[in-house]
């Protein structure tokens, strides 16, 4: 028979320390929330079922933590009386029979599924409570784990330890797996006969022993259990992670000239072969086939990028941009909602919006689609193998057909048929000898704006 597992997600707190308008679990890392993260690592641990124990926020909190698409139930914690008491809030939940539950915390988005599974296991294998840990680099402040015979014996605050005890660098995530059998009980075990007058899950180690039971410790990296409290915490998990996904894509064969200065996204794919320039930021939504090449200074979001493209320096993409194969967007460009065909180029300072472009056709520097009448938006179609002179403005709704040839500075605002050469600009006029004159008026108006000396 399968067994069924439950994971209670902490996630009540009231964030007062992130001094922010929004819980603290909604905060991102890669542009996720970090609820999402949890969630996520809950999936690959092959979870049955999350009870999301909620306060601030709860219904968006609830909302993010559905997109990852476990079954979810919602438990509102309405007093802070510790973790232990955070728990029971879930107790409808934990009382529907699960051979085991685990408890993690909304805060902590670098946690994968390695470490929870091993926590499952522990139980499994016949222990009680099986405690995720880590070696910490600086132990100050936290919780150590106290083993012995390979049981975790206790977890000893560090207001509590001796001097021994504090030599330990074995410390207390406070992750935990819990007998589901058991659970309950243990849960209801546990008192607030301390200083803060708090019901503290750390008891339960002691709780299971006293009751026969048995515990133990399983070993995680420190930075996958790293919580966070304020922003300064959040910016240290996002630098982890960031470091995580580029070592992962380099060693995927994406080369990074300068990776430190590349910020990536949650979803961000990037296939074999291409390279990223320096000063490159990749919003959600982004894919990059390969032998691409992401000049410097780019912002791309909700977009492909697609196979010998290239892209920049200093261009942006924004949602719905799609580059065909070896097409190329330059220096100071701008795309969206937009489809660029094979090999055509848009090489400097143009706005493609809401357009569709052939292939091997060229969009002349300082062209603009103006797509936006104030109220809609509409398309412009360029046919394959056109040429867009430089400076051009093209109305949408219009299209240019194939092959056709629209002249530098033209304002097009009717239809080009293929192989047409339109000139929608104004017959220049010369006046000799009249430059002067407009200068002088320019001076005179200019004077005439000085206030007079009184």
């Amino acid at each position: 028979m399968k067994r069924r597992t439950l994971a209670v997600v902490l996630a009540a707190g009231e964030s007062k320390r992130m001094i922010s308008s929004k819980s603290k679990v909604l905060h991102e890392v890669g542009n996720q929330e970090m609820i999402v993260h949890v969630l996520k690592a809950l999936a690959g641990a092959n979870i049955d079922k999350v009870a999301l124990v909620l306060g601030r926020d709860a219904h968006a909190v609830e909302q993010a933590a559905r997109r990852v698409g476990l079954p979810v139930s919602v438990f509102i914690q309405t007093e802070r009386l510790g973790t232990g008491h955070a728990v029971l809030a879930a107790r409808d939940e934990i009382n529907q029979n699960y051979d085991e539950v685990i408890v993690v915390y909304g805060d902590t988005p670098l946690i994968t599924a390695d470490p929870l599974n091993a926590a499952l296991d522990g139980v499994r294998q016949g222990h009680d409570i099986a405690v995720i840990g880590f070696q910490a680099g600086d132990p100050t402040g936290y919780g150590r784990l106290l083993t012995k015979n390979g049981e975790l014996v206790a977890i000893r605050e560090e207001k509590d330890a001796s001097d021994e005890e504090r030599k330990t660098r074995y410390c207390n995530s406070g992750l935990m797996a819990i007998n589901g059998k058991k659970a309950i009980e243990y849960l209801d075990r546990i008192t607030n006969n301390n200083a803060k007058q708090e019901y503290y899950l750390t008891d339960l180690v002691e709780i299971a022993r006293a009751t026969n039971g048995t515990a133990v410790a399983v070993e995680a990296p420190e930075d996958e259990l790293a919580g966070c409290n304020n922003r300064a915490e959040l910016a240290m998990l996002e630098a982890i992670w960031q470091n995580k996904k580029r070592k992962a894509l380099m060693l995927s064969g994406v080369t990074m000239i300068a990776p430190e200065t590349v910020f990536l996204s949650h979803d961000t794919e990037i296939e074999p072969d291409v390279t990223i320039e320096p000063n490159v930021i990749f919003g959600p939504g982004v894919r990059v086939q390969s032998n691409a090449v992401i000049h410097a200074f780019c912002h791309i979001e909700g977009a492909l990028v697609g196979s010998g493209a290239t892209v920049g320096p200093f261009a942006r993409l924004r949602p719905g941009a799609d580059l065909g194969q070896d097409s190329k967007v330059g220096n100071f460009c701008e795309v969206k909602k937009a489809k660029v065909g094979a090999g055509a180029k848009i090489n400097h300072l143009s706005y493609i919006g809401d357009a569709e472009i052939g292939e091997r056709s060229n969009i002349g520097a300082g062209t603009i689609t103006c797509n936006y009448d104030g109220i809609n938006k509409h398309l412009t179609v360029i046919g394959k193998d056109a040429f867009i002179g430089s400076n051009s403005a093209l109305v949408a709704p219009v299209s240019v057909g194939d092959g056709a040839l629209v002249a530098s500075g033209s304002i097009i605002t009717e239809d080009v048929p293929a192989n047409a050469a339109a000139f929608g600009r104004a017959r220049q006029v010369n006046k000799p000898d009249h430059a002067a004159t407009i200068k002088q008026r320019n001076i005179a108006f200019k004077a005439a704006k000085k206030p007079q000396a009184g």
